[in-house]
């Protein structure tokens, strides 16, 4: 296993099991390390249940928690509540404060990787930028469909970045930007909700093509008069990007976590969706350093039809992460 690429798991993966109360946090982190993927990334407002207001008794408790299974942090996935009063935004002062405050937490609970919403803006995070270093908090711009890694905003965070020379502000990649094929698991809740599997198919296949997503769109809608849930299926197209692989190495300096989506695994422990078979040999090129965190979100596409079982599709993704690192570390070698 490779010492630079390390496995970990967003406890993201499990709300489903969270929300219905078949999972606690503690089990969620036991089952993380028991498959080897010993680093947690946290979502504090999602998994500590007095957030902002966090004491050093519960601190003291997660590492408690950590320790027990041997794991560690590895991110902490902040949110920016801009519309906290309805009718205004927050003023910039106040942005900056509630990043701050975020880092600071980061810092007392041992965390490194802060991921930072994609519409923060980069002016805000300049100004940000002074916390984080003294806090020894690398922050994370979340490069999140339909963003990709070269999309002009992402740009402007790598650009600020540069001109500052600072080490703690960067970007840090969703994988859900390199999906290249459709995902069965939406097709089929689509036509589950009555879209024809004619219709189905030809989305499917204008995705394969790389078709822009607003042709398909107006062909489903307007020439193959799609129903409502046609319609939606070809909007989906939208936030389906397919980004270039073999760029992910110009950029692996300006991050150090992934955040590894995926939908559904296959039984064979194969992503039928994102390209993991071509991003992971270019992070092992690349020389990167950091860790692939599991982010299941197939549940809200299956929970209509089946018991979801996160702990099984995680396994078996990690099970894949093992193969494809050994063996694009195996043809450098």
């Amino acid at each position: 296993m490779s010492a630079k690429i390390k496995r970990g798991v967003s406890l993201y993966s499990f709300q489903e099991e969270m929300f219905l109360g078949q999972m606690s946090v503690e089990d969620c982190v036991s089952f993380a390390a028991s498959i080897g993927a010993t680093g947690i990334e946290i979502l504090p407002e999602q998994n500590m249940p007095t957030f902002p207001n966090i004491t050093d008794a519960q601190v003291g408790e997660w590492q408690d928690l950590l320790a027990r299974h041997g794991a560690h942090f590895t991110c902490y996935d902040m949110f920016l509540d801009t519309k906290l009063r309805k009718g205004e935004l927050l003023s910039d002062d106040e942005q900056v404060e509630s990043i701050r405050r975020d880092l600071v937490l980061c810092n007392r609970l041992g965390i490194r990787n802060m991921r930072v919403l994609v519409f923060v803006r980069p002016d805000i995070l300049e100004r940000c930028v002074p916390y984080a270093e003294q806090l020894d908090v690398h922050m994370g711009v979340e490069v999140h469909a339909p963003w990709h890694l070269e999309h002009a905003w992402i740009l402007r965070t790598i650009e600020v970045a540069d001109r500052l020379g600072t080490k703690h502000l960067g970007i840090l990649p969703d994988m859900g930007i390199f999906m290249k094929h459709y995902p069965p698991e939406f097709r089929a809740r689509f036509e589950r909700e009555g879209a024809r599997p004619e219709v189905t198919q030809f989305i499917v296949d204008q995705h394969e093509a790389k078709i822009m997503s607003e042709y398909t769109i107006y062909e489903v809608a307007v020439k193959l008069q799609g129903n409502a849930a046609e319609v939606r299926m070809a909007e989906t197209l939208r936030h389906a990007p397919f980004a270039n692989p073999k760029r992910i190495g110009d950029y692996a300096p300006y991050f150090r976590h992934i955040q590894a989506k995926f939908y559904g695994m296959t039984a064979e422990a194969n992503d039928p969706s994102i390209a993991y078979d071509e991003v992971i040999p270019e992070l092992v090129k690349a020389g990167w350093e950091g860790t692939l965190s599991s982010e299941y979100e197939g549940n809200r596409w299956v929970q209509d039809a089946q018991p979801v079982d996160s702990r099984e599709q995680v396994r078996r993704q990690h099970a894949m992460f093992t193969r494809l690192i050994a063996q694009a570390e195996g043809e450098i070698a």
